[in-house]
């Protein structure tokens, strides 16, 4: 065998042990006369000795130790030996040993590598990294990482288990359905002009799992979508795909609050910030937070001002549909600089500017647009903000949503630059009540706020048809950190009920058939109540190993532009694949 312990496995009991190790070697230290070699395997590092002229160490021993360099591969045979009490590593869990080498054999000679794996990488180009991912990936740092996500998958399959679900694979090629996001497609060879989609969930599947009886589901799925990238995007990407019947949402919270619970106290350093998880409807995150996805570690809740300020002198406010705001804590000094930053910020998101005013001593500053405020309008944006002395107050006049989605960006920024959110906290919150539709103003229709799916609240039924735009749905999204780390609903079970929301939003019967068909036939054999969750593997990992981007949990990412720049993907195929597809390039 090439080693018989690991080089993370010997501890001060295995003195005077004969033991061969295999690794890389991670540093080597010539002293003349001595050589340090640190050899490194997955499960850590153990320090190696060379000694010149000694009995446990021929010549040509110290020759080959003189040879090594960095990630040489070599095998290692020695004599355990413990160190000098003076000379020991409280830091390295292998520190109070070495190993006095009698034999080492290179077993593969190494490249300089285009970076160096003793450090975590963070300085290096992202693409450098990606380009030599086999490298990037011998880190501690990247190592760790792949290890939190086998043991949080691990974690999840025996907890379900236990708990009465059947993981189920679903097929990866599979038909193209309207989602929200582009489909990848997939060429048929066998039948010419028609395609397979990859799954952006396996949404239709497992609601077919249900009717077919199956009870409780789970998978962690793949799962596929052709989107613009950001840091906590793939275009493939994984998720814990989840399905149950005979509940209702309070059933599928209470588990995967379990879950997450169990995992997080049990096997990471992270705290949580309450149990249980808080619950906002949508209606109160949007208008505390100006999100649904809500980073709840710190506070700097948004305030409503827009009745105050309705006949104000300050037209900005006045002729506003919204005016909304927050406190910033200590930041009434800010100079016109930081003020100017703030404002580009609000301009990049949409909105047409930046009202800012001091709370000092005397109450809200008189200067620039506080001039033009009564004091009656004054008092109240006071007691709406419950500011302090020394806080600075930011205002954004314009409509709901750009206020919202200015002021969300807006607090996270100031959150970030006032250091308010401690990195050690799993802040989990539930948003629900969503509502079911959204307007699309452009194509003059009713769209999912979710998906089609979706199931209404049982109240809200009756006036579906009616006031489709006040009817809340039993859609429910996980929230952390400020991130989106999983969305479910209760679905529609019955035949009926689906096909009122296709014809809300605008699918005509015959294209439903054609693209659903399958679905709602099913409906009609028995389906029961069902509802489901799909929790981020990635992003919860991420959030889990402290890292600003989900490709630092995955093995083999793809970059910001979705492209594979280890191994060339996506590249141009053969004319002869095209001809076996029918397929055929046009510029």
């Amino acid at each position: 065998m090439f080693k018989t312990q690991t080089c993370g496995e010997l501890r001060a009991t295995d003195d005077r042990k004969i033991v061969k190790l295999a690794g890389w070697v991670h540093r080597r230290r010539d002293h003349g006369g001595v050589i340090f070699i640190d050899l490194r395997d997955r499960f850590g590092i153990t320090q190696v000795v060379i000694r010149s002229g000694t009995p446990d160490a021929a010549e040509d021993v110290f020759k080959v130790a003189e040879s090594l360099r960095s990630e040489y591969v070599a095998q290692i045979e020695g004599v355990v030996e413990l160190r000098p009490p003076n000379m020991r590593n409280p830091k390295m869990e292998t520190g109070e040993i070495e190993v006095g080498a009698t034999r080492i054999v290179v077993l593969n000679p190494a490249r300089t590598t285009p970076f160096l794996i003793d450090s975590d990488g963070r300085d290096v180009d992202e693409n450098i990294r990606l380009r030599y991912r086999y490298l990037d990936l011998r880190r501690e740092r990247m190592q760790k990482n792949l290890i939190t996500r086998h043991r949080f998958i691990k974690f999840i399959r025996d907890y379900l288990d236990a708990r009465g679900f059947l993981e189920i694979e679903t097929p990866i090629l599979f038909k193209t359905t309207p989602e929200g996001a582009r489909d990848y497609l997939v060429p048929s060879r066998i039948y010419p002009g028609a395609f397979y989609a990859l799954p952006q969930s396996p949404q239709q599947l497992k609601q077919l799992l249900q009717v077919a009886g199956i009870e409780r589901y789970f998978q962690i799925a793949r799962c596929f979508r052709d989107e613009d990238q950001r840091a906590d995007r793939q275009p493939e990407f994984t998720q814990l795909d989840m399905e149950m019947s005979f509940v209702d949402r309070d059933d599928v919270l209470q588990l995967i609050e379990g879950l997450l619970t169990e995992f997080t106290e049990k096997h990471t350093s992270k705290k949580l910030i309450a149990k249980p998880f808080p619950r906002f409807s949508y209606a109160e995150a949007m208008e505390k937070y100006g999100i649904d996805k809500p980073d709840i570690r710190f506070g700097l809740e948004l305030f409503n001002v827009t009745a105050a300020t309705r006949d104000s002198q300050f037209q900005v406010f006045a002729g506003a549909p919204v005016v909304k705001g927050f406190a910033a804590p200590g930041c009434g000094s800010y100079t016109r600089k930081q003020i100017d930053e703030l404002t580009d910020l609000a301009k990049r998101k949409g909105a047409k500017g930046l009202v800012t005013m001091v709370h000092d001593a005397q109450g809200i500053r008189s200067q620039g647009a506080a001039a033009k405020l009564g004091d009656a309008e004054k008092a109240a944006i006071l007691a709406a903000a419950n500011s302090k002395p020394g806080d600075l107050l930011l205002f954004v006049a314009d409509s709901a949503k750009v206020a919202n989605e200015t002021l969300a960006e807006l607090r996270l920024e100031m959150g970030h630059r006032l250091k308010l959110a401690d990195d050690n906290v799993m802040a989990f919150c539930w948003v629900i009540d969503f509502p079911l539709f959204e307007w699309n103003e452009e194509e003059k229709r009713w769209d999912p706020s979710h998906h089609m799916f979706t199931a209404p609240k049982d109240e809200y039924i009756p006036t579906l048809e009616s006031n489709p735009g006040g009817v809340l749905s039993k859609q429910y999204d996980l929230a952390c950190n400020g991130y989106e780390v999983g969305g479910g609903s209760i679905r529609i079970h019955r035949r009926d009920i689906q096909e009122i929301i296709m014809r809300l939003i605008g699918l005509e019967m015959e294209d439903a058939r054609r693209k659903f068909g399958h679905l709602l036939e099913a409906f009609e054999y028995g389906a029961p109540p069902h509802g489901g969750i799909a929790p981020g593997i990635d992003r919860l990992t991420m959030l889990y190993c402290d890292e600003p981007n989900i490709r630092e949990v995955i093995a083999f990412p793809k970059n910001q532009q979705a492209a594979d720049v280890m191994a060339g993907a996506p590249s141009p195929v053969y004319d002869v694949q095209l001809k076996e597809l029918h397929l055929k390039i046009v510029d």
